[in-house]
């Protein structure tokens, strides 16, 4: 079975991020989880993997409302790193605001949009899409 090599949480808050990293665990289909507490952490750090040539993470979990910079601008920085291999962005929000999900389908790098809590039941059906 393929499985993604590293996915990365991008979550300030530490129950979500206890939730999601273990229903990655769990799912048989991540080999390696990386934890970033904020946008601007996540992007530094992206761009630092990509600056020295190692893997981007091919998945990424990231929550739209957190301190230091949201994921807009996580997202709109991000876009600015010419990656060459696709990177699967789920932003995983307690938003239910019409206005954001519609800004996230702007996005050609943001595959779902999903409001908390996310369920084991989703996260695993949305990794399997990733790898098939």
């Amino acid at each position: 079975m393929k499985k993604i090599n590293l996915a990365c949480i991008v979550d300030d808050d530490p129950i979500q991020v206890f939730l999601c990293e273990n229903y990655l665990k769990m799912s048989g289909l991540i080999e390696n989880i990386m934890i970033l507490r904020d946008g601007k952490e996540a992007y530094e750090k992206f761009k630092a993997i990509f600056l020295s040539g190692q893997s981007l993470p091919e998945v990424v979990l990231l929550d739209l409302n957190m301190p230091i910079w949201d994921g807009w601008q996580f997202l709109d920085e991000f876009t600015t790193i010419p990656v060459d291999k696709k990177i699967t962005i789920f932003i995983l929000t307690s938003s239910i605001d019409k206005r954001d999900m519609e800004r996230a389908k702007k996005y050609k790098e943001v595959s779902n949009y999903i409001v908390k809590p996310v369920t084991m039941k989703t996260l695993k059906r949305l990794l399997e899409e990733v790898v098939n």
